[in-house]
Formats: C-alpha cells, sequence, structure tokens
C-alpha cells in the first residue's frame, strides 16, 4: 500500500470568500491520507468578500507535482496569467484538475473547460455559459465530473465535490468518515439539484428526516413508497412531492443511492460474499448489485473490493 499523501494544491484566486478557501483544509485534512498547499500568484495577506483577511502562505510553486489542483475563487473576474499558466501545465502533467464554485471560471479562461460539462454557482451560470460558449454549463447540478476535470456549485456543493474525490481515491467508508469529522452529511450525489425550486417553510424543512432515517435502518427491506408513506403517516402523493422537496431527489431514488452507499461500504469493511451484500443493502441479489454498482462508479463489486477494502490490501491510490 503506498503511504505517500495525495498533494493537493488549491489554487486561490481573488476576489475570494473566506469560507470556500477553508473547504479543502477542512474536509481533506479531516482523514490522513493528503497534504494540502493553499496557494496564489503573490503570497501574504489577502482580503476577502464580506469578510476578513486571510493569509495565503505559498506560492504557485506549490502546484508543481500537486496530485489534484483546485482553483478557488474569482467571482468571474479576469484570473492572472500565471496562475492559468500553472493550471494548464498541471494538467498537461496529468494532476487531477478541479475547482470550487465560481473557480470554474478560472478553469474555462485556462482553456480547461473546453468542450466540457461543468457547473458553478447558479447564480454564475448564465454569465459563464455567456463568456465561453465552448464550455457545457450545467447550472442545476451540484457537481460535474467529465474528461477527468470536477467543478462544483458554491458552499456546501463545494464540500460535497471534495467529499467525491475522497470516494473516487479511498471509497465511500473514508469519505463518510471525513464527512463525520468535518461534521457535515454525507456526499450527495452530483446530480442532485442546487436548489429547490418549490422549498417547504424553514420550519418544516426537515419533516421527513425521521422517516429517512427509519429507512436508513431498514435498508435491507424491500421497501416500498406505500411502507415509507405509513411511516410517515401521509400519503403516497404527499410523501413524493415534500420528499422532493426535501431532498431533491424521488423517494425511491433516493433509496438507491442509499443502498448502493451501503453496498460500497459492506465491500470496503467486510469480506461477505456478493450475494449477501446484495441482501443486507437491499440490492436483492448478486446481479443487481452488480447492475447498479458499475452504473454507479464504473466498477463491478469484486473490482471495487480488492481496490478499497483495507483487509483486502486494497486503496492503492
Amino acid at each position: 500500500m503506498d503511504l505517500t499523501p495525495h498533494r493537493v494544491a488549491a489554487v486561490v484566486v481573488p476576489p475570494v470568500l473566506g469560507f470556500d478557501v477553508s473547504i479543502p483544509l477542512m474536509v481533506f485534512h479531516s482523514v490522513p491520507f493528503y497534504d494540502v498547499r493553499v496557494c496564489t500568484v503573490r503570497p501574504g495577506p489577502m482580503p476577502t468578500v464580506g469578510g476578513p483577511a486571510i493569509v495565503v502562505p505559498d506560492g504557485l510553486d506549490a502546484v508543481e507535482g500537486a496530485d489534484t489542483v483546485i482553483a478557488i475563487g474569482s467571482g468571474g473576474e479576469p484570473a492572472p496569467p500565471e496562475a492559468l499558466d500553472a493550471l494548464r501545465k498541471a494538467a498537461a502533467g496529468g494532476a487531477r484538475i478541479a475547482s470550487l464554485c465560481t473557480g470554474a471560471f478560472v478553469l474555462a479562461q485556462a482553456g480547461l473547460l473546453d468542450g466540457l460539462r461543468a457547473t458553478t454557482h447558479w447564480g454564475m451560470a448564465g454569465d459563464l455559459a455567456g463568456r465561453f460558449p465552448s464550455v457545457d454549463v450545467q447550472p442545476d447540478l451540484l457537481f460535474v465530473e467529465d474528461g477527468g476535470v470536477f467543478t462544483s456549485a458554491g458552499a456546501a456543493a463545494a464540500i460535497d465535490l471534495c467529499l467525491h474525490l475522497i470516494a473516487v481515491d479511498h471509497g465511500a467508508a473514508v469519505a463518510n468518515t471525513a464527512a463525520r469529522l468535518a461534521v457535515v452529511p454525507p456526499v450527495r450525489p452530483g446530480g442532485q439539484s442546487q436548489f429547490i425550486e418549490t422549498p417547504l417553510p424553514p420550519e418544516r424543512g426537515s419533516w421527513l428526516a425521521p422517516t429517512r432515517v427509519w429507512a436508513l435502518e431498514h435498508l435491507d427491506r424491500p421497501l416500498t413508497l406505500a411502507d415509507l408513506a405509513g411511516h410517515a403517516r401521509t400519503s403516497v402523493r404527499t410523501l413524493s412531492r415534500r420528499f422532493h422537496a426535501e431532498t431533491g431527489l424521488s423517494p425511491l431514488q433516493w433509496l438507491l443511492q442509499r443502498r448502493v452507499d451501503r453496498a460500497r461500504e459492506l465491500l470496503e469493511t467486510t469480506g461477505l460474499p456478493m450475494d449477501q451484500v446484495a441482501r443486507k443493502s437491499g440490492l436483492g441479489s448478486a446481479d443487481s448489485l452488480r447492475k447498479h454498482l458499475v452504473g454507479r462508479v464504473g466498477l463491478t463489486p469484486t473490482a471495487y473490493r480488492a481496490s478499497f477494502n483495507r483487509a483486502a490490501g486494497g486503496v492503492s491510490r
């Protein structure tokens, strides 16, 4: 097993929110597999939007040799040529490239999103699409991967992307550990909507949370819409409407995602036969497990276990 830390270089391009800069530090440092360096064209104190100044300690030499390079900030403003050159060189050298929120504008200016699907904060998506017509902007997604380049929406979606990158590197169990240590929910699928079109009043926004907890405790059962509605003491129609409003997914979409997540954790942390993994996660059969895992992560259950089960010597990335 390779124990060399995965090097992450966060390239900060002002104007920037202090919160955005803190996200890679908070998420990646919550597990012992990453070395994160925050860098910019001119190291030192940097003003933030609507907050106190921060100190960015490193120059762009931190990008050299990084395994993952993340562009942060710019607010859509022109990025310094030096930052764009550093990103292009990193991409040419094989580094994984990502952006948080309006960092997508930096990647677009560097030409790294040409012909690719990408996202940013929904309030800036129209501007991104208008200024960079070669980018296929997806304005309503939390995060997008295309051509090995990752882009995210703002705030919580940026946390989701960082957790997703940990899951790509080390599996769902490690990503969930990072989420717990950072005191945030487990990663949401990137295909969820950035915002809810018809939000519930704040005091009722988690009305179905107890039912979701109950469902997680009974994933090994063949749960139906009627079962969920019965627990919530409501009609199936109301359940479906309220569930989508709270999660951005239908109840059955949410259940399938959670079942696949449970199967991934069992593959990572146990040596159970595939049919037992399928039953315990509620996916039914080994064939169904294989179908859904390949569809979600592109790996068969056997390959996934070989890559991410520590007891079997996995996690080599």
